[in-house]
């Protein structure tokens, strides 16, 4: 299968991948066709990304970090309890009686029991891919995929993965005391306007600090995630050496996952794109070795996505170098004059240092 955006997907294509609604229905099966008002359809449903059957690359098989059951009771959980704050609007506290400690702990364990299991040197890939939903929901998800696969790596025990993983999860639930008509404005927002989203981190710290079954340490995951290196950040200005390394964990991944996933105003970046703006904060916004390490252990090009090479050639990313992921392994289908080749062929860029990727299909 290969990875199209959205818009470059054509009537008569395919699906190489199921597509879900944000309950984890399955809407459209494998090998469902597309049709001009389907394809329109899911862009306002805000999925930028589909996997297409393609018999050049049926073979190429892209392998998920957890499963779509730990993906769906995660999404759903999210959901149910997010919107109980968002009908909660009167005051920020959770209300007697509330569980969000026992609900979000079991999907945390979900999510680490399916991490564990995967190979070691595994690229964390994840985009809001072939999944109709809210992008509080999705981000939400991601965020904490992201920074417990992270944690992993970086020798974390089991206990601070859950409570990294509950502060990354959670990490952004004070949005849900945030008007849905600001989150989802389509322009640029006053600075009045910039001011309300700027409360999201205490207002996430009220409402975490005093819930049962939920560490402390991860609601001020949720306080600090938007604090910066040079002081910067919000809500408290606080510099680097006084931010918990947990929330700085949080910070790179909650920037990179939200320069990646499409928004009312603007088109997402790709992953590559996204990782040169991290480096470029380095020092200043982000800590150096957590976006290094960020780096090394995301794919920065999807399996499955289509570039064209500096020699003009037109490929599909087909497999990633753990130790490179920069260089992926790509099949080539169309010659530098854009004519289909009869024989495909495969060159990996970690071995042919002459030939790099040039442009990737957006």
């Amino acid at each position: 299968m290969r990875l199209l955006p959205t818009s470059a997907c054509q009537a008569g294509m395919r699906l190489g991948k199921c597509i879900f609604s944000e309950e984890g229905i399955v809407l459209l099966n494998v090998g469902a066709e597309l049709t001009e008002p389907l394809i329109q359809r899911l862009q306002q449903f805000g999925v930028d990304y589909l996997y297409i059957a393609d018999p050049a690359t049926d073979d190429v098989q892209v392998e998920d970090v957890i499963s779509d059951a730990t993906k769906t009771r995660a999404i759903q959980e999210i959901r149910t309890q997010f919107r109980t704050f968002m009908e909660k609007n009167s005051a920020p506290k959770v209300s007697k009686g509330h569980v969000l400690g026992r609900a979000f702990g079991n999907v945390i364990k979900m999510i680490i029991d399916d991490l564990s299991e995967n190979k070691p040197g595994t690229l964390i890939m994840l985009s809001n891919m072939n999944v109709m939903n809210n992008y509080l929901y999705q981000h939400s998800l991601n965020v904490c995929i992201y920074v417990t696969m992270l944690g992993m790596v970086n020798g974390y025990t089991r206990d601070e993965l859950t409570t990294i993983g509950m502060g990354a999860l959670l990490h952004d639930i004070g949005l849900t005391k945030v008007s849905p008509d600001l989150l989802n404005k389509p322009g640029k927002l006053t600075p009045q306007e910039y001011e309300e989203i700027k409360k999201h981190p205490e207002l996430g710290f009220k409402i975490l600090k005093d819930e049962p079954n939920m560490p402390l340490l991860s609601a001020h995951c949720a306080f600090q995630h938007h604090e910066r290196e040079n002081g910067s950040g919000y809500p408290r200005g606080i510099l680097g050496k006084d931010i918990h390394e947990y929330a700085k964990w949080i910070a790179v991944a909650d920037s990179y996952d939200a320069m990646t996933s499409h928004r009312a105003y603007r088109k997402a970046m790709l992953p590559h794109q996204a990782m040169e703006v991290l480096f470029a904060g380095v020092g200043t916004l982000y800590d150096q070795k957590k976006v290094a390490l960020f780096r090394d252990n995301v794919a920065i090009y999807p399996v499955g996505v289509t570039v064209t090479l500096n020699s003009k050639e037109k490929g599909v990313v087909v497999g990633i170098n753990p130790a490179v992921p920069q260089r992926p392994t790509i099949r080539v289908l169309e010659d530098a004059d854009g004519q289909r080749l009869t024989q495909p062929y495969e060159v990996d860029l970690s071995e042919k240092l002459t030939l790099f990727i040039e442009h990737v299909e957006v």
